[in-house]
């Protein structure tokens, strides 16, 4: 890779910095900054490069995302929806195709959309539903046969980018048999309503809106051309679900380390020595959470799926989320007061980082994960509540 990619998200991120505020501000979607990577070929960041794109690890994604996140926590989040969607589709090898019964036209589609990629299109993911989450297995979003496709409908919450992309993931549910759960790459257009609901304390510029589905799709939409593949995948590729936000929001604290710095040398308050220990176990904080998301990342790429994976998978995404909140309150209340004036990084910083914790799987799911695994336990068979 990716030497190109990580020096044009470090490029990038001084640029995304400088139109996070308005957007910020405004609620509104960073157009701009999409642009400036499409331009940069980051689309195709997961992309294999038979198939022309960068071919990225799992690692170099987090490393790009972190980069990118230092910029705008916001733009960095709906890229990384992104990602998910091209890395979990890049990372079907013969081998795992042959295993789950994939046929040879559903991975030529998957190649269509993967060449489409990284020549410039993205795409967001349409998982979470009002009361559902991103539960797979509790989804109402249902899809049915019809001559020469499907019929997707239904509605679907916290779609980060909505309105913008080339396509959305859709997870549906069989009208025949509610146990099956499919995947689906939905064209842009015709029969997707975009309601604006999103207005929120943190992420603003995400748009983050509902989206509503009546649309009829051609049959190599199907991801792996065989029904009731999502639930499998979700087992499969945890990364891809749960700790590729890790990566983000490690940028995000680190990004607020930043500003508080920049903000209390402004101000000739870097002598105080209580303002030097909060930076000094801040910059500590995050340089862990740095390392654990590097070592589940480094362990993605040796071994994905691998139980001892896992557990480092689950482990990123509680110490990031659970890292920036933590670290941004700190840089706050190091700053003072006038950094809590809207406009002033450090006071969005702050919203953006407590949002980590939120995202899926939780911080207290994940910490259950964990404790579960601790005691001997099966997480995904011993929880209170099903993860997927």
């Amino acid at each position: 890779m990716t030497v190109h990619a990580l020096e044009a998200a470090r490029r990038l991120a001084p640029r995304l910095a400088a139109r996070a505020a308005e957007h910020d501000r405004d609620g509104s979607f960073p157009a701009a900054d999409f642009e400036d990577l499409r331009e940069a070929g980051l689309f195709g960041l997961m992309v294999p490069r038979e198939l022309g794109g960068l071919g990225a690890t799992f690692a170099e994604y987090a490393a790009v995302a972190t980069e990118l996140a230092r910029g705008n926590g916001a733009t960095a989040l709906v890229f990384n929806m992104h990602a998910s969607v091209t890395g979990a589709l890049g990372a079907v090898t013969e081998e795992l195709a042959e295993s789950l019964g994939v046929p040879d036209d559903a991975l030529a589609a998957r190649d269509r959309l993967l060449r489409a990629a990284a020549e410039g299109s993205w795409y967001a993911v349409a998982m979470s539903e009002r009361g559902a989450g991103a539960r797979l297995s509790q989804l109402s979003t249902v899809y049915e046969p019809v001559e020469g496709g499907w019929h997707v409908k239904g509605s679907k919450t916290f779609c980060s980018g909505a309105g913008h992309p080339d396509g959305y993931l859709v997870a549906a549910r069989s009208a025949t048999d509610q146990s099956v759960v499919s995947q689906f790459l939905v064209p842009a257009g015709a029969g997707i309503t975009v309601e604006p609901t999103w207005d929120s304390l943190g992420m603003r510029a995400t748009a983050s809106h509902d989206l509503h589905l009546d649309v009829t799709i051609p049959s190599d939409r199907l991801l792996g051309g065989v029904e009731g593949l999502a639930l499998v995948v979700a087992q499969l590729m945890p990364h891809w679900l749960v700790a590729s936000y890790a990566a983000v929001y490690v940028g995000v604290a680190r990004a607020a380390i930043e500003a508080a710095a920049e903000h209390l040398n402004a101000r000739n308050l870097a002598g105080l020595p209580a303002v030097r220990a909060r930076l000094g176990r801040a910059d500590a904080a995050v340089a862990a959470a740095e390392l654990v998301v590097a070592e589940a990342a480094r362990r993605v790429d040796e071994a994905p799926g691998d139980t001892e994976t896992n557990r480092w998978v689950w482990r990123a995404k509680l110490l990031a989320g659970t890292t920036a909140a933590d670290v941004a309150a700190s840089m706050l209340e190091a700053a003072g007061t006038s950094a809590t004036r809207r406009g002033h990084p450090l006071e969005r910083l702050y919203r953006d980082a407590r949002c980590g914790s939120l995202h899926p799987a939780t911080s207290d799911v994940c910490a259950d994960w964990l404790g579960i695994a601790a005691l001997g336990g099966d997480p995904d068979r011993d929880g209170s509540a099903p993860r997927w």
